[in-house]
């Protein structure tokens, strides 16, 4: 089951393109990551998935309710951490959930033990609070009614790494009852650890859908090698590189092929690593420029 799905969305500001004829859905369940560096589109899809950017063209659906005419409803089973996480300096921490409480009108079943987790100062003001415990509070506020989804745009943005390890076990755990999540990144190593799927998005454009393993498999291996003879002497692909008497080059194909050619040479040292995140997310964004 899909609980979001989009058809060629696409947002225009003027004659500026936010994000272009994006198609992609997200599964019950799962935690998908929304990858890409700053200005790649990543909060323009968010805020025009929630109803707060109106879109150019194009179809989005949450709960198979299309956003056009259903927003408010689908809002009632939707958590959001935005971004740019502005929220009321002269509230306390208290004031400010006992007021979100009061707009949803459901039970706060996850308030204690997300205040566990996020252990913040709840009768200071917000205004004093650093850019740590503000993020933390709006962790809390997005998931203490239990949602059926959690839309995030860089959700560990000033936590500490330990905080960071807390937020991820405490997401698998939402996982384990069927919650889905949206997790929008530029951290490849927080997609990586967490996500299920991913999409990559370059300047307002998907340039990948795929599950992370598959995606990885698919882009290939990365070859070190170092040969008693000289490296030059090697028969590799066209752009590999010679660096410090290392032989390093990229591949897709089935690595018994090199295997084979290994075994004309005198071999050294041999690395083979399957493509990181880091590594795809790199090929990709050269690969469209």
């Amino acid at each position: 089951m899909n609980v979001i799905e989009t058809k060629n969305l696409t947002k225009y500001y003027g004659e500026v393109k936010g994000v272009e004829n994006l198609t992609f859905s997200v599964k019950k369940g799962e935690i998908f990551g929304f990858l890409g560096p700053n200005g790649a589109g990543k909060t323009t899809t968010i805020r025009t998935l929630l109803g707060y950017l109106n879109k150019t063209s194009g179809e989005a659906y949450i709960f198979g309710k299309n956003i056009d005419d259903e927003i408010v409803d689908i809002k009632k089973e939707v958590g959001y951490i935005p971004g740019d996480l502005n929220i009321y300096g002269h509230l306390t921490g208290k004031q400010l959930l006992d007021f979100f409480s009061s707009l949803r009108h459901r039970e706060m079943i996850l308030l204690d033990e997300l205040l566990k987790i996020f252990n913040i100062p709840l009768e200071r003001k917000i205004k004093g609070y650093s850019k740590g415990m503000k993020q933390m509070l709006g962790i809390i506020q997005a998931f203490m009614d239990d949602p059926e989804i959690v839309i995030m745009d860089e959700p560990t943005s000033g936590l500490d790494p330990l905080l960071q390890q807390k937020f991820y076990d405490f997401l698998r755990k939402q996982k384990t009852k069927r919650k889905t999540m949206f997790l929008s990144s530029h951290i490849l190593s927080e997609v990586d650890k967490i996500c299920d799927r991913i999409g990559i998005i370059k300047e307002g454009e998907l340039v990948a859908l795929e599950n992370v393993d598959t995606l990885k498999s698919k882009s290939g291996k990365k070859i070190k090698l170092k040969i008693k003879e000289k490296p030059e002497k090697f028969k590799g692909p066209k752009d590999m590189k010679i660096h410090d008497g290392w032989i390093e080059f990229v591949t897709t194909d089935n690595i018994d092929i090199w295997i084979k050619e290994f075994s004309k040479y005198t071999i050294i040292d041999l690395d083979i690593n399957d493509f990181s995140l880091e590594d795809i997310f790199i090929h990709y964004y050269e690969m469209k420029s």
